[in-house]
């Protein structure tokens, strides 16, 4: 479900890059988890490679002349690894590429960066470099003046910083400055089957991270022990941690958890939140059970999030607006007496989120979003009910739609006695 809850990354993940503490009862041991019995199941992965990038870049420069954009400017992070293969950090100094409408993509670094940036480089782009003493804004004008581009709307991907937006009017006062999101999203949402065949595998990895981890589950066992136990495997597995939630009893009523001390104890909620990634690409999947026994509530409770997502798959249609998904939902829920509409106890989050190369994509599955479910969106559907002050729970699988319909990445769990069957 998420990338930000309230608690820290170290808690969520187990300390990532030191060996974590797992608190067994009458047992504290400093070690990694072992997880000898696991092997690296993402050996066929394929990158993402040079003709897949410039298929994308094609794409781009069909929507920017459909849209009227002259070029795009992009800062580092997913979208330009997306179009550029190039990997790297933001900070105060710009690296950015410009994507026109027609020929090659530039690239704006400083000077000393220029060897490293050209290294992930994936596709024919020119590189101009900037001193210390210049504005790198300048560059970037300097270029759309010489392909004729100054005249022309100039597209912004949603995530680029104001101060290289302000300093873009600065050096280009006369340009008219838009939004890329019918460039940027009309690409990123329409996942190619190479890009599906990495998030399969990223799924993959999660859910026998999850089939490894459940049986090594003991009583008074914290999240975080629980999250070390799903981050080794996960990596022996081949996959790179991005997020392993924990939520434990009382803490699973609310989605994004709590600062409280957790322990795992007989008869409550166990609510796991955990994802990877594959060659760039995510998952993120959820699972809820009892550690013990279930009662009656809590079994209600499981079975009607379970028939949730049912209705929310079956809803996913090619054509329907995606907020038409998270409606079916809601009615559902509304009429066993939750919410209604966001309102506790019940439903209070999305029933999903888009999910490629960020686990949380344009657009929701959230009420009000219309635009239509297309062939290679991909979603997560988790339409969790959480009672504050009781207990949560949340089922998340992810599906992409295909010409026929949605088809799912990872199945449902069965039964809330058999939550990773």
């Amino acid at each position: 479900m998420t990338r930000h809850s309230s608690l820290s990354r170290r808690t969520l993940i187990g300390a990532a890059g030191a060996a974590p503490l797992l608190a067994l009862p009458g047992l504290l041991r400093a070690e990694e988890p072992d997880v000898s019995d696991l092997r690296d199941i993402t050996g066929g992965a394929v990158p993402i490679g040079r003709e897949e990038r410039l298929a994308r870049i094609v794409r781009a420069q069909a929507l920017m002349k459909a849209a009227g954009i002259g070029a795009v400017l992009i800062e580092p992070g997913s979208s330009l690894l997306y179009f550029t293969g190039v990997r790297w950090g933001r900070s105060e100094r710009l690296t950015a590429a410009i994507l026109p409408v027609e020929g090659e993509p530039c690239i704006v670094t400083p000077f000393f960066e220029e060897p490293s940036v050209r290294e992930s480089l994936g596709i024919p782009a020119e590189i101009r470099v900037w001193q210390e003493d210049e504005d790198p804004l300048a560059l970037v004008a300097g270029f759309l003046r010489e392909r004729k581009l100054a005249a022309r709307p100039v597209g912004v991907e949603e995530t680029v910083r104001y101060f290289a937006v302000d300093g873009l009017r600065r050096t280009l006062p006369a340009a008219r400055i838009v939004s890329a999101n019918p460039v940027v999203r009309g690409c990123r949402m329409i996942k190619t089957a190479p890009e599906i065949a990495l998030m399969q595998l990223a799924t993959d990895v999660t859910i026998a991270a999850y089939r490894w981890t459940f049986p090594r589950i003991r009583e008074g066992m914290s999240n975080a022990d629980i999250a070390a136990l799903m981050a080794a495997a996960t990596r022996k597995l081949g996959g790179s941690v991005e997020f392993n939630l924990i939520l434990l009893g009382e803490a699973a009523a609310y989605p994004h958890g709590t600062r409280k001390p957790q322990r795992v104890t007989p008869g409550e909620v166990v609510l796991m939140d955990c994802g990877c990634t594959v060659q760039g690409y995510q998952s993120d999947v959820s699972r809820s059970f009892v550690f013990g026994k279930a009662n009656a509530e809590q079994r209600k409770v499981w079975d009607v999030v379970a028939r949730g997502q049912q209705i929310a798959f079956a809803a996913a249609k090619p054509g329907t607006p995606a907020g038409a998904v998270d409606d079916a939902v809601r009615r559902y829920y509304t009429s066993l007496g939750y919410g209604p509409g966001y309102r506790l106890p019940g439903l209070s989050h999305r029933t999903g989120h888009g999910i490629g190369m960020d686990g949380h994509e344009p657009v929701n599955l959230v009420r009000g979003e219309k635009t239509r479910l297309a062939p290679g969106m991909c979603f997560s559907n988790e339409p969790g009910i959480y009672i504050p002050g009781s207990f949560g729970i949340r089922l998340e699988d992810c599906f992409h739609m295909t010409a026929s319909g949605p088809e799912w990445f990872s199945t449902p769990p069965e039964s809330i006695d058999r939550p990773m069957a």
